[in-house]
């Protein structure tokens, strides 16, 4: 096994965005939710290019941060790919509280050795966009600056203010901060590597990309990939590097591209955890209620307090089983959209309860895991489930005892149908979906019940 790539998912749905990228474009990959032994890369893993992890660091304090990512870049490191990725969200949503994106790039660039640290944030097939060092995103047809976007200037946890990716890294981290600029990326491969190392001269210890369309992807990535030298390389950014770099490894000849999946097939019943506040969320509960599904509010401020998390959740699961025993699938949710006031009495509960903002979304989502595992537990027929959300994704997934997730058939871009390897036999070649809250039509549940897009 010769590894192309490694790479650290900062929440669960964007480690799945980052593998189905790959694995798309003809490098076979595997997530894994700790960093893999020598022993589990045997086997049904021994073919692997590329592989990743599936953090959680999205939702860390910066205390706990270090604590997450330095032995984890450190066993990355020894498996001794050329690159390993640092992979966040392409809307960038991070402070300097929570979910440090700059504290991150300092200790990647401390184990990696790696004195200037690409950073790629734009991936046109998401609707991401960056634009003279400023973000945008797309929802529906209009696209919006990042502090200006509907959602992320909202998000409950790290709602971003400021659209220069420059500044708003530059709360996080001391490190200078250059641009190529989408002027300069129509220069050829040898100009912009020049101008990556003119930055570097100048001082600059991060290096943002501009990326506005597909055009750019080779050229970033062809810049990425001639970094490493007798040194592995630490690169930041969103799915975009996986994009990149696949792009310019079919250009190179490195990786072929395959042929797309076989659909997975229709599915009898499933279950939903949504835990994402996103607008499209909501519409995906609006479709699945109108279209045969049962909808199931969870109540999120109970179940962030320890005094009657259990009542509450048994009471879902109690709900949930119903339906499922009445022959309909399910979606359980926990806000619907970003004004949900369910959000404003959560966050009213947390600070009675004197909780840690950085540690509300990890309770919440540990209870919507223990709650799909009861489910699974007692509905053994079900093989197919879908969670929505970064933070709920995060948590979630690790009460089904999953250690690693592969590509069975795409649905949505960043929203793969996964197998799942799991300790427990019960899960352990469970299909399932893990999705940022943004991903997918308003159909998509049905999308995922069918097994196709």
């Amino acid at each position: 096994m010769t590894l192309l790539l490694t790479f650290y998912g900062d929440d669960f749905t964007g480690s799945t965005d980052a593998m189905e990228g790959l694995t798309l474009n003809g490098v076979p990959t595997a997530l894994f939710l700790e960093a893999p032994t020598p022993e589990q890369l045997t086997g049904r893993f021994a073919n692997l290019r590329a592989l990743g992890v599936a953090g959680i660091s999205r939702s860390l304090s910066v205390e706990d941060m270090e604590a997450e990512l330095r032995p984890t870049f450190a066993a990355l490191r020894a498996l001794g790919a050329p690159l390993t990725h640092y992979k966040v969200c392409s809307t960038f949503d991070s402070s300097p509280a929570v979910g440090s994106i700059g504290r991150a790039a300092d200790i990647g660039a401390a184990v990696f050795e790696t004195p200037v640290v690409p950073l790629m944030v734009g991936a046109p097939s998401l609707k991401r966009y960056v634009a003279f060092g400023n973000l945008f995103a797309t929802v529906g047809e209009t696209t919006y600056r990042i502090d200006r976007h509907p959602t992320m200037s909202k998000h409950p946890v790290t709602p971003m203010h400021e659209a220069d990716l420059r500044l708003h890294l530059g709360q996080q981290t001391d490190r200078p901060i250059g641009l190529i600029d989408m002027r300069q990326l129509s220069a050829d491969d040898a100009a912009i590597r020049t101008q990556f190392q003119a930055l570097a001269d100048d001082g600059a210890q991060i290096v943002l990309f501009d990326t506005l369309d597909d055009s750019h992807l080779p050229k970033i990535g062809a810049a990425i990939w001639s970094l490493p030298d007798q040194k592995p390389v630490f690169v930041v950014g969103s799915s975009g590097v996986e994009y990149a770099l696949t792009a310019y490894w079919h250009s190179a000849g490195l990786v072929e591209k395959p042929p797309l999946p076989a659909p997975a097939g229709h599915a009898d019943q499933m279950i939903v955890i949504s835990g994402s506040a996103s607008p499209v969320s909501a519409e995906q509960i609006d479709w699945a209620s109108a279209n045969g599904f049962e909808v199931i509010r969870l109540d999120s401020a109970a179940l962030v307090d320890s005094a009657c998390a259990d009542q509450t959740r048994e009471a879902a699961i109690a709900g949930a089983l119903r339906v499922l025993d009445a022959g309909r699938s399910v979606v359980l949710y926990s806000a619907y959209g970003p004004d949900d006031p369910a959000l404003a009495t959560t966050r009213t509960k947390a600070q009675a309860l004197r909780l840690n903002p950085a540690n509300v979304g990890q309770r919440l989502g540990t209870q919507q895991g223990l709650l799909l595992r009861a489910l699974l537990e007692q509905r053994p027929d079900i093989r197919r489930v879908c969670v929505a959300g970064g933070d709920t994704c995060s948590h979630a997934a690790r009460q089904l005892d999953i250690f690693a997730l592969e590509v069975l058939t795409p649905l949505a871009p960043g929203g793969p149908l996964c197998r799942a390897s799991a300790y427990t036999p019960r899960f352990d070649g469970l299909e399932i979906v893990l999705k940022g809250g943004q991903v997918g039509k308003a159909d998509f549940y049905g999308v995922v019940l069918r097994g196709s897009a």
